[in-house]
């Protein structure tokens, strides 16, 4: 195996396999940590720009070893999205030059993705339906694609983009390039004999489909040079009937390995909703869940394994390289949620690190919507060039926040590492609001984690906390403070509507905390269209229950991320949970709750019903905040309290107020 057994001095830390270099051809990485690539939604004009510099440069000064740039589009038929890198023009080298010379300032090295979808495109540049192109007329089933068949002379000129683009690359002094061959995407496509159903020299035999990756990666090594890294992502198994299985991928990589200098692993496909859940599987998903097939892939080749899925904290990656299951670990969650996570686990603070916990909702939940993707716990990422670096504040001030929810932990932290003095006021005995309630419903435990990283946080920023102390006007009055954040939080919104009492009528937050008892018949109304009505649907099936869950929405999950609505859809079909959607709350009386559907206006009726619980949103909590502004103090709600969202924007006004303080 090409690999060094050299040891540098962290080797004898915690962490000796995570911090021990690698050489892969001429290329040296300090250590076994890899931002995998993945989309940004920050480029503009599919170029490199000031943004995407600053983004990954904030984590090649973090200390990764190793930084996989997103996809970049090698023919004018790659544009999956309106808003990804292309490398069909030089006008790219600039822009990747700026990206490779700000990574190895700090001694990362810089690969970048080279990519066609095929016949998995998301959109289009202008609203309008892009043409897609595949080995064969093979069906898309999750963008609902029919493809066009790609002849030859175009399959041609595709193999002389990935050349042409790796070229590019090597010109702007990138370290290496990685083939996309993972998720069904094209090089997969024409790998798949399910999918693959040619009859020339490119299809209808193992050798035939292996065709194109061979040709391609022929041409990108004629095109850069020996000491250039040629390496290669492929998903082990493709989690759908149709996609590549476990055993078809690791003889596909056996035989491309004369053209490889690695294999990273993943797993799922773009190309159904079941199989995509794994491009960025949620916290339902055990961490590290590739690591055993990454070892078949390990033991098999003779160049090193790469291996993602799940891999958050560095102890865990550590035992992954421990366990010789692979070379090095994609942590690509963990570093968009704390940059400096090498550095720290490098030095021992690893008490100190900001744990991923995989909600998806800023990073892919935004790239999803076509935004620049962030993180829940660290807005600052993919705000670099705004909220980058922390400047002390001009004038320290006395602060008071009011809330230990996330919104007022993070403004608490902000404002004091900026050198203000401040104060911390929650009315319950525990910090955290309702990540508290979150972290209880099944399979969301992770999103407990929250309220760890921001405590850290508080400690770290030395914030003075107060625990079951509700703050009133005297107390204000009392400190005197010079300016007073507001992050009281919400309350369950209870609506007025016909009730005579036969049915019991309770809030999510009840049941979640164990106050109530629901009885066997229970109709869970879901007006948010979140996570909790399903998690407490799942929560009480689990308790035994017969559970009706109303949407008032096209589906359950509406606005979560993809892959955890999708994640969703399938534990509550497995569970048996009946779904009903565009179903609006009207009201229940002898035991019959009543709906409305939301379009025909018909009525729905669910009989014979114990418990109803109202999973219907919230409401601000704040009766402070008014007489304070009429008395002229600085005053600042923020979260729930200003208005009820979701955890995103509660920590991100934090770091908002926190830094404009």
């Amino acid at each position: 195996m090409n690999t060094t057994a050299n040891r540098n001095d962290a080797a004898d830390s915690a962490f000796p396999h995570l911090f021990q270099p690698l050489q892969i051809r001429g290329v040296r990485l300090k250590n076994r940590i890899m931002s995998t690539g993945h989309d940004t939604t920050l480029p503009t004009d599919g170029l490199v720009n000031e943004a995407l510099v600053a983004y990954h440069e904030a984590r090649a000064r973090g200390g990764v070893g190793l930084i996989v740039s997103q996809v970049a589009g090698v023919h004018e038929t790659a544009r999956y999205t309106s808003h990804m890198l292309m490398a069909t023009e030089d006008d790219c080298i600039d822009g990747y030059r700026k990206l490779a010379e700000a990574c190895h300032a700090h001694g990362c090295m810089v690969f970048s993705q080279l990519f066609h979808p095929g016949r998995e495109i998301m959109e289009g540049g202008d609203g309008l339906l892009t043409v897609a192109y595949a080995p064969s007329v093979s069906p898309n089933e999750r963008f609902r694609v029919m493809p066009r068949q790609l002849d030859t002379r175009m399959i041609k000129e595709i193999i002389a983009g990935y050349s042409e683009a790796a070229r590019r690359m090597r010109e702007a002094g990138l370290d290496g390039v990685e083939f996309v061959a993972s998720h069904g995407y094209l090089p997969a496509q024409f790998l798949n004999p399910r999918v693959n159903r040619r009859t020339d020299d490119y299809g209808g035999s193992d050798e035939g489909r292996l065709l194109f990756a061979i040709e391609a990666l022929k041409a990108i090594r004629a095109a850069t040079s020996e000491d250039f890294v040629i390496g290669m992502r492929i998903s082990s198994g493709e989690r759908d009937e149709h996609g590549l299985s476990i055993d078809e991928a690791l003889e596909i990589c056996r035989r491309l390995e004369p053209h490889l200098d690695y294999v990273n692993v993943t797993a799922g496909t773009s190309a159904s909703l079941g199989g995509a859940v794994h491009i960025v599987p949620p916290m339902a998903y055990r961490n590290a869940y590739l690591a055993s097939d990454a070892a078949r892939f390990r033991k098999t080749l003779g160049i090193p394994v790469f291996v993602a899925g799940r891999i958050n904290q560095p102890h865990e990656a550590e035992a992954v390289l421990a366990e010789g299951s692979a070379d090095v670990c994609g942590m690509t969650r963990a570093l968009i949620c704390d940059p400096e996570m090498p550095a720290k686990a490098e030095a021992g603070r690893t008490d100190d690190i900001r744990a991923c916990i995989a909600c998806n909702q800023a990073c892919i939940g935004h790239f999803h919507r076509g935004f620049p993707i962030s993180c829940i716990q660290h807005p600052e990422t993919g705000r670099e060039l705004k909220f980058g670096t922390l400047k002390p504040a001009a004038r320290p001030k006395k602060v008071m926040v009011v809330g230990g929810g996330p919104a007022g932990m993070k403004a608490a932290a902000i404002a004091a590492a900026r050198g203000h003095q401040v104060s911390l006021y929650e009315a319950s005995q525990h910090l955290g609001g309702q990540a508290l309630l979150a972290q209880q419903l099944p399979r969301r435990a992770e999103f407990g984690g929250i309220v760890t990283n921001l405590s850290r946080e508080l400690e770290l920023a030395q914030v003075r906390v107060f625990k079951g102390v509700r703050v009133d006007q005297a107390l204000v009055d009392a400190e005197n403070p010079d300016a007073v954040v507001i992050a009281t939080g919400a309350k369950p919104f209870l609506p007025e509507m016909p009730d005579d009492g036969s049915v019991q009528v309770v809030d999510a937050w009840q049941v979640i905390r164990k106050e109530v008892k629901t009885g066997t018949r229970v109709v869970v109304a879901d007006w948010r269209c979140d996570w909790i009505g399903p998690g407490i649907a799942e929560m009480l099936v689990n308790d035994g229950c017969n559970v009706e869950l109303a949407v008032n929405g096209t589906h359950p999950g509406e606005l979560l991320p993809l892959y955890v609505r999708d994640n969703l859809a399938a534990e509550l079909h497995k569970s048996g949970v009946r779904v009903t959607p565009y179903a609006r709350l009207y009201g229940c009386d002898s035991g019959t709750v009543y709906m409305q559907h939301s379009v025909s206006e018909q009525p729905i009726l669910y009989e014979n019903i114990d418990t109803l619980v109202l999973c219907l949103g919230h409401e601000p909590v704040d009766g402070l905040s008014a007489r304070l502004i009429e008395q002229g103090r600085d005053v600042h709600i923020i979260g729930d309290s200003m208005a009820p969202r979701t955890a995103e924007e509660a920590v991100y006004e934090g770091l908002k107020v926190g830094t404009a303080l």
